[in-house]
C-alpha cells in the first residue's frame, strides 16, 4: 500500500476524527485500485492531489529509491507510486528465504523481492484492501511466481504463523496504523529468531498536534499518523527488538512537501529506513 497516491485529495468534510481510522485508509485506497481498468491499468495522476500531483510514475518511483531496472523488471500496473522507499534495497535477501510485505498495495515490492529469494523462496504480501489484493493477485498471475501469494488482513493481526517469516519489509504503512505497538508486536510474532525487521517509513520530525493527528486527509497520506524516531524506538523495544537502526533520507523532504500542498504539515515528517532484529534464540542447558 503506501502514501502516495494519485487521487484527488478527501474533501473538506472529511477532515475530522473518525471512529476507526482505518476506516478512511481502506476507503482511500480501495478508490486507487478500483481507479485502474482493463483499458488504463495505471491510476490517473490528478493535479494537486494528495500525494500525488506530480510527474510519471517512473521519475517518482526512482526518487524514492527504485532503479529503472527495478522498474522495469514489474508489471507497470504495480507500480502505483505509494512509497517513500524501497526496503527491498536494505533488506540484504537471500535465497530461499521468507519474506512478508505489510501494506503490499499493488504488489511491487513483493515482486522486487521474490527475484531475491527465487523460486526456493516465498513472498507473502498482506493488505488490508480487497481491491489491492485483487490487483496484487493479477499482476502475479501475469509474471507467473509461484512463490509469491497475497493475502487480506490488517498489519496489526497478521495472518501468519509465530517464528515463520525471515524478513519483515513494508513501503510507508506502519504510519497509517492507529496502533504501531501491536504492529511491532505482530511483527516481532511471526519472525523467526534472528529474524530482520527492514521498512522504510515516514516519521515525524517533532510530535504532531492533536490537530493534524485528527485530520482524515492527512492521515490518508501519510503525515497525520506519523511519530517520532524516538517514540518508534520506544514501541519497538518493547515489542522485543535489538539491533535498531533509523536512516534518515534529508531528500526526501523535496516529494513529501507535494503530498498536500495546501497544508504546511507535510514539512513536519521525513522519510526513513528503519532497521531492527528480533534476538536469536539463546540455548539453554538443563540442570
Amino acid at each position: 500500500m503506501g502514501c502516495c497516491d494519485n487521487h484527488q485529495p478527501a474533501s473538506p468534510s472529511s477532515a475530522g476524527s473518525a471512529a476507526d481510522p482505518r476506516d478512511g485508509v481502506r476507503q482511500r485506497y480501495a478508490q486507487i485500485a478500483q481507479m485502474a481498468t482493463a483499458d488504463n491499468p495505471e491510476p490517473p495522476i490528478a493535479e494537486g492531489g494528495c500525494c500525488g500531483g506530480s510527474a510519471a510514475e517512473d521519475r517518482r518511483s526512482q526518487g524514492v529509491g527504485y532503479s529503472a531496472e527495478e522498474l522495469a523488471m514489474v508489471p507497470r500496473e504495480a507500480d502505483m507510486g505509494l512509497g517513500c522507499g524501497n526496503p527491498t534495497a536494505i533488506a540484504g535477501l537471500q535465497t530461499g528465504e521468507i519474506v512478508l510485505d505489510l501494506g503490499s498495495g499493488g504488489g511491487i515490492d513483493c515482486f522486487l523481492a521474490a527475484e531475491k529469494v527465487g523460486p526456493s523462496g516465498q513472498v507473502i504480501g498482506v493488505d488490508m484492501t480487497p481491491d489491492m489484493i485483487s490487483r496484487a493477485r493479477a499482476n502475479a498471475a501475469k509474471l507467473g511466481l509461484e512463490q509469491v501469494q497475497f493475502r487480506l488482513g490488517e498489519i496489526e493481526h497478521l495472518p501468519a504463523a509465530d517464528s515463520s517469516v525471515d524478513v519483515v519489509i513494508s513501503n510507508c504503512v506502519i504510519n497509517l496504523s492507529p496502533d504501531k505497538g501491536q504492529v511491532y508486536a505482530e511483527v516481532f510474532r511471526i519472525l523467526k529468531p534472528g529474524g530482520r525487521f527492514c521498512v522504510s517509513d515516514v516519521l515525524a520530525r517533532e510530535t504532531l498536534s492533536d490537530e493534524v493527528r485528527s485530520d482524515v486527509a492527512l492521515r490518508s497520506c501519510c503525515v497525520g499518523g506519523a511519530e517520532t524516531p524516538e517514540v518508534v524506538e520506544q514501541l519497538l523495544r518493547e515489542a522485543g527488538f535489538t539491533e535498531i537502526v533509523f536512516t534518515a533520507k534529508e531528500q526526501s523532504a523535496d516529494y513529501i512537501k507535494e503530498w498536500d500542498a495546501s497544508s504546511d504539515a507535510t514539512a513536519l515528517v521525513l522519510s526513513y529506513d528503519i532497521m531492527a532484529r528480533k534476538p536469536a534464540a539463546v540455548a539453554t542447558s538443563c540442570c
